[in-house]
């Protein structure tokens, strides 16, 4: 009887694991997750030289995590497990207080990725600091949820420093040039400064980072009473919730609207269609609602304004800038918003041809770190 149990055992498990591997190769495969918001591994092709190489073995491994059947209820189930046993972290994210879900970033601070990314972001700085001056370029990366809210990390949390990452960028650049951002939100860290379930700064971080840096610059200071502000929704669940497939207190998305709104136009990827706001609603029908600036990615936004200040910005960035830009129309007669990412061109051709007269870099730390586009920025 024993040993036909153990027979009965060893039959379900291998119809469980070839059943479920099967199942994974013969549905559909699905290219992106809505709910990640990112591509999805999808079956790599079966060449000889990269069965040789190693290189399919560790694709296909990817493309099964990635297409794995019923993927998203395990990751679902292994949540509720992990928080019912009370522990504090799951798959790189803290289960912080005030029901925020804040990313570790293990690893990502100390890699050859980062450290090679602030080498180029320096030769890209000697570069244009004779064209610009340090008084016409900033560069800001901004620290990330885990560095500015620690005293909401549960008590034996051991974070990466990112401070010392951030002294290494500030201490590659050019002298006057290196903004600090940090300083400004670790002043509001009791504040809503960051999403809850999501791994951007709200409008309001980037409101009092801006009027700082306006201070700096030389420009107008807004106060938050020059503003309307509209919460254009407050269901938002961001990435990180995404990643963990559960359901926290959702998020507010704030828009800052300058009460007599300037006149502007705006051009997505030098296309013909010209449209006249910074903003797509649309966007809050859909999983991804912080798409609602810009409507997502682009390589390069053209805004051409009425402000008659003759100065000419290009704000090379990640998706952290998109709550920061609208703050600019007032004060620049074109604001030219690139993401090296998705850019093809060569930027030096594009910044000889620009006739800008500031030039902003504005990324987030983990974001700067892992970017491999980054290396594009000598090109």
């Amino acid at each position: 009887m024993g040993r036909h149990q153990a027979w009965n055992t060893i039959t379900l498990f291998c119809i469980l694991i070839f059943g479920f591997a099967l199942a994974t190769v013969i549905k559909p495969q699905t290219e992106h997750s809505e709910t990640e918001n990112r591509d999805l591994a999808t079956r790599p092709p079966l060449r000889l030289a990269t069965v040789l190489n190693g290189e399919f073995e560790s694709d296909y491994e990817t493309y099964l995590t990635d297409q794995f059947v019923g993927r998203d209820g395990w990751i679902r189930l292994k949540t509720m497990v992990e928080r019912l046993t009370l522990q504090s972290e799951s798959k790189d994210i803290y289960f912080a207080d005030d029901d925020y879900l804040i990313e570790k970033h293990t690893g990502v601070f100390d890699s050859d990725m980062a450290g090679l990314n602030i080498r180029v972001l320096q030769q890209f700085a000697q570069k244009y600091a004779p064209q610009f001056g340090a008084e016409h370029m900033t560069f800001m990366v901004v620290p990330n949820a885990v560095d500015i809210l620690r005293d909401k990390l549960p008590a034996l949390a051991s974070p990466y420093d990112e401070e010392d990452y951030l002294s290494q960028i500030a201490a590659a650049l050019p002298e006057d040039t290196w903004f600090d951002a940090g300083e400004v939100l670790r002043g509001h860290s009791q504040e809503e400064i960051y999403y809850r379930t999501d791994h951007h700064w709200k409008t309001l971080a980037a409101f009092y980072v801006y009027q700082a840096w306006a201070q700096r610059q030389g420009y107008a200071v807004p106060e938050a009473d020059d503003f309307e502000i509209e919460t254009v929704t407050d269901s938002f669940e961001g990435t990180i919730q995404s990643k963990l497939e559960i359901h926290t207190r959702p998020d507010s998305i704030e828009l800052y609207h300058y009460p007599d709104d300037p006149f502007y136009t705006v051009q997505k990827n030098n296309e013909d269609e010209i449209t006249y706001s910074i903003y797509d609603y649309t966007a809050l029908t859909t999983k991804n609602k912080y798409n609602i600036f810009f409507g997502g990615n682009h390589a390069l936004v053209r805004i051409g304004t009425r402000a008659g200040s003759g100065r000419r910005i290009l704000v090379i960035k990640d998706s952290y800038a998109h709550c920061f830009v609208p703050f600019l129309l007032p004060e620049f007669d074109e604001i030219d918003v690139l993401d090296i990412r998705y850019y093809n061109q060569r930027l030096s051709d594009l910044i000889a041809q620009g006739a800008y007269t500031d030039l902003l870099f504005l990324y987030n730390a983990a974001g700067f770190a892992e970017d491999t586009g980054v290396s594009r920025l000598t090109a």
